[in-house]
C-alpha cells in the first residue's frame, strides 16, 4: 500500500464524476504512517486537499474518526475512582464571548451528570476555555488522566487540555489543516472534534454548532450540515448525541475576554448572568440531562438547571473545582469586579440610533487587545477584553458608553478601537429585528 495511490484514489481522475471511497484499511495506513513519521506532511497535505474538494462518505468519516481516536491514549472513566457516570460532555464550534462551558459544567454536575471536559485554546477571533481558566491565578489545566478522574469523582466535573498522548493524529493534522487552507471541511471537522471527545471518555455529547458572522459556519444551512454529521457519526460510534444550532452574529453575553468571562461565569452562577448566556446554558444543560437520563423532558431539564443555580450548589462546585485545580476561590471572589487592565478606553456612540455589534469584527478587535491569538505559539493577556454596555438591537444616544475596552498595553488600544468604531459597530434609524438565539435542534 502506498500513500500516493490513496491520495490519487481520493483525488479522482480529471473529467470524471466523483471519487472512489477509501477503505478503513487505507485510512488506517495514512493515519498510522503520519503519526509514526513515515508519511510526510506534503503527502498528508495533498490528501487533505483531496478530501476538502471531494468530501467523504459517512462511512469514511466514521473510519477516519475511529482511526484518529485510536492513534493515542483513550481515557477510561467507568469504574475508575468510583466513577459510575453517566458521562456527558458539550462541545461548541466557537464564537465571541462564548463562555458557556464554564457555568454549564458545574450546573450539570449538580444535577447528577459527570462531565469530562477536554477543552481548547483561543485561535483567531474565537475564545478558548483553557485560556479563560488559566486567567484564574494558579489554575492548572494540564492534568494527568489520574488527576482528571479523581477531580471528577469528587466534584462531578473536571477541566483539562489535550495531552500529547491523546489523539496525536488530530494535533498534527489540525496544525496542517490550518496552514493548507483545508479547515472548512465537514468530514475533517467532524473527525477532529469527535476523536478528542470520545477519547476523553464521554458516553454522550451535546454540540453547540454556531452560525453567523462570528461563527465558523456562516449560514444556518452549513451549520446544520455539520451538526448532522457530528450527531450521526457520534451515534455510529455508540455515543448518544444531539445538537443545537445557535446564532453568533453578535457577541454572547456582556463580557469578551479571559478573566472578564470568568467574572461573567461567577455572575451566572450567582444568579445574575446575562439573559442570552443563561438561556443557552440552560438549554444545553437540559440536553445533557436528557442524554444522561436525568430529565423527563426539556422543560424538566431546564428546571433542574435553574434549581442548581438558585440553591447555590452550582457555584459551590465551581469554586471547589478552582481549589482542586490549583486556584484560590476566596481570592477569585475578592477579584470579582475589581481586576482590570490599566490600559483602558471607552467607546462612545457617535450618533443616535439602533445599534448593531458584529461578532466577527469584535472578536478581531479582541485579538489586537490580547484576548486571542493568530498562532498557537502566541500568548494571551488574561486581563484584556471588552465589557459591553450596549448590544445589537439596543437604542443609543450620541455619547452613550457602548463598551469599556481593556488592552494588553497602551499601543494596542488604537487599532482595536478603530476596528470597533469603523467596522464592528453600525447604526440604524430603524429597529433591528431580534433573531432567536437557538435556531434549531438536531437529535439522533
Amino acid at each position: 500500500m502506498r500513500a500516493t495511490d490513496i491520495i490519487m484514489k481520493k483525488r479522482g481522475t480529471r473529467g470524471t464524476q466523483g471519487t472512489t471511497a477509501l477503505t478503513r484499511e487505507e485510512i488506517q495506513f495514512l493515519i498510522d504512517g503520519y503519526v509514526a513519521g513515515d508519511i510526510p506532511d506534503y503527502q498528508i497535505s495533498a490528501w487533505l486537499m483531496a478530501v476538502y474538494f471531494n468530501g467523504m462518505t459517512f462511512e469514511e468519516t466514521g473510519a477516519l474518526t475511529d482511526c484518529m481516536l485510536h492513534s493515542g491514549e483513550v481515557i477510561a472513566l467507568r469504574g475508575k475512582d468510583g466513577l459510575t457516570g453517566p458521562f456527558i460532555d458539550k462541545h461548541s464550534t466557537g464564537g465571541v464571548g462564548d463562555k458557556i462551558s464554564l457555568p454549564l459544567a458545574p450546573i450539570v454536575a449538580s444535577c447528577g451528570i459527570q462531565v469530562p471536559m477536554m477543552s481548547g485554546r483561543a485561535l483567531g477571533h474565537t475564545g478558548g476555555t483553557l485560556d479563560k481558566l488559566e486567567s484564574i491565578a494558579g489554575y492548572n489545566v494540564n492534568l494527568t488522566p489520574d488527576q482528571f478522574r479523581a477531580i471528577m469523582a469528587e466534584n462531578g466535573f473536571a477541566m483539562m487540555g489535550q495531552t500529547p498522548a491523546i489523539v496525536p493524529a488530530d494535533r498534527k493534522m489540525y496544525a496542517l489543516r490550518d496552514v493548507t487552507g483545508t479547515v472548512e471541511s465537514v468530514p475533517l471537522i467532524t473527525a477532529s472534534i469527535l476523536s478528542k471527545k470520545v477519547a476523553e471518555g464521554a458516553d454522550g455529547l451535546v454540540f453547540d454548532v454556531k452560525c453567523g458572522s462570528g461563527a465558523f459556519m456562516k449560514t444556518e444551512e452549513d451549520a446544520e450540515t455539520l451538526a448532522v454529521s457530528l450527531v450521526r457519526t457520534a451515534a455510529a460510534m455508540g455515543k448518544k448525541a444531539s445538537a443545537l444550532i445557535t446564532g453568533m452574529d453578535t457577541p454572547l453575553g456582556a463580557a469578551v475576554g479571559n478573566f472578564l468571562e470568568i467574572e461573567e461565569t461567577l455572575a451566572c452562577l450567582q444568579g445574575n448572568g446575562p439573559a442570552d448566556v443563561m438561556e443557552l446554558t440552560y438549554a444545553l444543560g437540559a440536553e445533557m440531562l436528557l442524554l444522561g437520563g436525568k430529565a423527563k423532558d426539556k422543560e424538566d431539564g431546564i428546571r433542574q438547571c435553574e434549581r442548581a443555580v438558585a440553591s447555590g450548589e452550582a457555584l459551590r462546585r465551581f469554586l471547589k473545582n478552582v481549589a482542586q485545580q490549583g486556584g484560590n476561590p476566596d481570592a477569585l471572589l475578592d477579584e470579582q469586579g475589581k481586576r482590570r487592565s490599566p490600559f483602558h478606553a471607552q467607546l462612545l456612540a457617535e450618533r443616535d440610533g439602533f445599534l448593531r455589534l458584529d461578532a466577527f469584527k469584535t472578536g478581531l478587535a479582541g485579538v489586537y487587545l490580547g484576548v486571542g491569538r493568530n498562532k498557537t505559539s502566541e500568548s494571551v493577556c488574561a486581563d484584556a477584553g471588552m465589557l459591553l454596555h450596549k448590544k445589537t438591537g439596543d437604542t443609543v444616544r450620541k455619547g452613550d458608553v457602548i463598551m469599556d475596552v481593556y488592552g494588553k498595553d497602551e499601543p494596542c488600544l488604537a487599532p482595536a478601537l478603530a476596528l470597533l468604531r469603523n467596522e464592528a459597530i453600525t447604526y440604524s434609524d430603524e429597529a433591528v429585528p431580534a433573531e432567536p438565539l437557538i435556531r434549531k435542534e438536531i437529535r439522533g
